[in-house]
């Protein structure tokens, strides 16, 4: 009878002669999954072009397949299932996507705390903003890959918004910490899978929308279903990232790791241009939607209870006061300097 030693000497002569064939593990392409914030529409220009050219580059050596919103889990529940392995990678801003950490507020539309699109590079990048997002998601599990900035924060409404008081009662679909902070005025937020808002919005049980620029809503036709933008901006900017489950990062070879950061960085560039020109050309061109605004007068009790708010957060905790200290450290740069950074608010 053939012994286990036996079998075991016979098998490693047999190898020295014939090589064995490499494990399969070794052959087969890494594969992630990877869900982003936006319905198909949208995700067709703010995620889908940059994973499809990282699969182009990367070839059989790895894929990622890209789902849209809600697809895998609900939008609410991306930091679980990517923190526990369900999805590899998001897409997404921390508020939208329940982030346990200190910054989650921060991301999506922090209230007028950004002008341009321009300023969330600018503040990752050089007012340290990044090492801060990567300190955070660290303690968690969770890789913070990049930081980008999307579209203003405007309102998208049935009816004409023409004064602060036109806003009371309005059962608008947006962000978290925007509906904390505009309940003040009367906006009662609502919350519903980004799927369902058209729908919603024909049916009245939405009056409006507070979730992005003008841009997007002619792209994922809310622009059909609502008659008027509000021109006074919440936000100049929406603060979204691409994260990744810690573990399946740190399997990753370095190449591939910063194959993904190009890509991503791409995508950023992408959104720049791509909501800049539009919210200027679809105010101008679009025959959709009317616009509105809130008179500036009006629009500084606004402005001045930012503030009040942007306090409120940051006696929170000591990483949200950093955060805050941030952004008012770079206004105030951003008015010093003048235009073209900022026009008629120096101080």
């Amino acid at each position: 009878m053939t012994t286990r030693r036996k079998f075991l000497t016979t098998a490693a002569l047999g190898a020295a002669a014939t090589p064995l064939a490499a494990p399969a593990i070794a052959q087969s392409t890494i594969k992630w999954r990877m869900q982003t914030y936006a319905g198909a529409a949208l995700a067709a220009h703010v995620a889908k072009p940059a994973i499809d050219m990282f699969n182009k580059i990367a070839g059989d050596r790895m894929q990622i397949e890209l789902f849209n919103a809600d697809e895998i889990v609900p939008t609410g529940e991306l930091f679980r299932a990517m923190q526990s392995g369900t999805i590899d990678a998001v897409q997404s801003d921390d508020d939208s996507m329940a982030s346990p950490t200190q910054v989650a507020a921060f991301g999506g539309y922090f209230p007028l705390a950004l002008r341009y699109s321009l300023d969330v590079p600018v503040l990752f990048h050089r007012y340290g903003l990044d090492e801060i997002w990567k300190e955070e998601y660290a303690k968690v599990g969770v890789q913070h890959v990049s930081a980008g900035s999307w579209d203003p924060c405007n309102f998208a409404t049935k009816e004409p918004v023409n004064s602060l008081a036109d806003l009371n009662g309005k059962r608008i679909f947006t962000f978290p910490t925007a509906g904390r902070f505009l309940s003040q005025f009367g906006v009662v937020p609502v919350t519903l899978p980004w799927e369902d808002i058209e729908v919603a919005l024909q049916t009245g049980e939405l009056d409006g929308v507070a979730w992005s620029g003008i841009t997007e809503d002619y792209t994922v036709g809310w622009a059909d279903v609502t008659n008027y933008f509000v021109t006074n901006p919440i936000s100049g900017a929406w603060i979204g990232h691409f994260f990744a489950n810690q573990e399946r990062w740190n399997e990753l070879p370095e190449d591939l790791q910063t194959l993904f950061k190009v890509c991503c960085d791409q995508s950023h560039y992408y959104r720049q241009y791509w909501y800049w020109g539009g919210e200027a050309y679809l105010r101008v061109n679009g025959d959709k939607m009317k616009l509105s605004s809130i008179p500036d007068s009006e629009w500084a009790q606004v402005e001045a209870a930012a503030e009040k708010f942007w306090d409120e957060i940051a006696s929170e905790s000591e990483t949200k006061a950093k955060v805050v200290k941030i952004f008012k450290t770079y206004n105030a740069d951003m008015r010093r300097a003048g235009p073209p950074y900022r026009y008629g608010d120096q101080t």
